[in-house]
């Protein structure tokens, strides 16, 4: 290979003119076996010097934004997409003449809560205390002790919804959390201090807000004391012991936008002095213990009570007491820190039919609405809602098992009636509800209904 061809192989190009560098002269290297002519790069820094691409970053520049600039394209900013900002009324401030009643709050959750009166009646007083607490907090003569409250009720009596209710109606930040995650500081799960991470997240991190606000622990009874365990008890008596220090009031420092504490979080210090806290369970086979205290008098003599007294009794957690509670595995001074301890009772056939129908958001009343958009009127005889009452009582689940219930025989309708626009509206009969006759479907425009087939 001659000199000639060698040196037209190893010559090098502008990477913006494209000219060699015969006719530039020698290039200037940059990285990743770039080149550029003096002509290109003075262009481009008298361009820079003269403000025409502004505040423009060149500790990032690629070689595609010098060649940009070469064309005088101005580069263009990232632009990221933006989530629109809900705006939020904030709370005003607590007055002690502002401050609703008990008989306010419990007119409110009457709107929506069937029945358990004594547990409204008794939750709404606790937290007029509690507002009147944190309004009062100034005082320095008389110290106002907090009432934490232990709810025990069975399954589907509404525990939860009745918490879930009152935060929707109160102006005090509130966090419902679950215990049968929480386990003892050092294990996998989460740390007690977890419960005030959410009461802080739904303060929107406002450490004051948070301090004077309700946390609601459900499945309090998952963290009870094993018996005859062996093993350490990380998710039962240690968190019980762990729960001491935020029931009573201490200072507690808690990581900002997370669960669980590591360096890469910021911490913060909240005082749970303020803080109302809701403990509740089913506590399933507390029935048990009640009835052999119950049943512990004198079985022989005339005045002696019947061991099957209190079996038949559907009220009997009604009866409870703190040695009960203490025996079904809650340590004393976890239960020392909770005064206030009431029941929910099981609900009748008579609360469920209720619950069917009177609240504001009824679940009838859903399923209407859902029909009333495709022009259908839905109708429900007293005998039907009666028969979906009994079958929700066969499931032993509460008023969990209405929606379950109500699911199934209204699949079909649901699924049929968008086929035909000549309906004007379905009639669910009791007969339809146990299997054994079909609903009552009435054409737009007659007044006389014709039966499914």
């Amino acid at each position: 290979m001659s000199d000639k061809d060698n040196k037209y192989e190893t010559e090098r190009y502008c990477y913006v003119c494209k000219r060699s560098e015969r006719q530039t002269g020698k290039l200037i290297k940059l990285p990743n076996e770039i080149y550029i002519c003096p002509d290109c790069m003075q262009r481009s820094m008298d361009m820079v010097n003269s403000g025409y691409f502004g505040n423009f970053n060149f500790d990032d520049i690629d070689m595609n934004q010098i060649n940009d600039m070469m064309k005088g394209v101005r580069p263009q900013p990232e632009v990221k997409a933006k989530k629109k900002e809900e705006k939020k009324e904030e709370p005003e401030p607590l007055d002690l003449k502002k401050i609703p009643a008990p008989h306010q709050i419990k007119a409110q959750l009457d709107d929506y809560v069937i029945g358990q009166e004594h547990a409204k009646k008794v939750i709404s007083v606790a937290v007029y205390n509690h507002y009147k607490r944190v309004v009062t907090n100034t005082m320095d003569e008389i110290e106002i002790d907090k009432s934490n409250m232990m709810m025990i009720g069975p399954t589907g009596s509404g525990k939860t919804y009745l918490v879930k209710t009152l935060a929707r109606l109160l102006n005090v930040p509130l966090a419902i959390t679950d215990a049968t995650s929480l386990t003892e500081a050092g294990y996998i799960g989460d740390d007690v201090e977890s419960v005030l991470s959410k009461l802080l997240q739904n303060a929107d991190n406002d450490v004051e807000k948070a301090e004077r606000g309700i946390i609601f622990i459900d499945e309090i009874d998952k963290i009870a004391k094993k018996q005859n365990a062996h093993s350490r008890d990380v998710s039962g008596e240690a968190v019980q012991q762990g729960l001491l220090k935020l029931l009573e009031g201490a200072d507690v420092e808690v990581p900002v936008g997370a669960t669980n504490k590591n360096a890469m979080v910021p911490m913060t210090t909240i005082n749970t002095k303020n803080i109302l806290f809701i403990c509740g369970g089913a506590f399933p086979d507390l029935e048990g213990i009640i009835k052999k205290r119950l049943s512990k008098q004198a079985s022989i003599g005339f005045n002696a009570d019947l061991k099957d007294k209190y079996d038949r009794d559907s009220n009997i957690l009604s009866k409870v007491t703190v040695d009960d509670l203490r025996e079904y595995g809650m340590i004393p001074e976890f239960l020392g820190r909770l005064p206030v301890v009431f029941t929910l009772e099981g609900l009748t056939k008579e609360m469920l039919v209720q619950i069917l129908k009177e609240p504001k958001n009824a679940i009838l009343e859903q399923y209407k609405k859902l029909l009333e958009l495709d022009e259908v009127k839905l109708e429900f005889e007293d005998d039907a809602l009666e028969a979906i009452a009994e079958k929700a009582l066969e499931k032993k689940t509460g008023a969990r098992a209405l929606r379950a219930i109500i699911e199934d025989f209204m699949l079909d309708i649901m699924y049929e009636i968008p086929k035909d626009d000549s309906i004007g509206s379905v009639l669910i009969t009791r007969s339809y509800i146990e299997g054994t006759g079909a609903p009552v479907i009435t054409m737009r425009g007659t007044e006389v209904p014709r039966l499914t087939q």
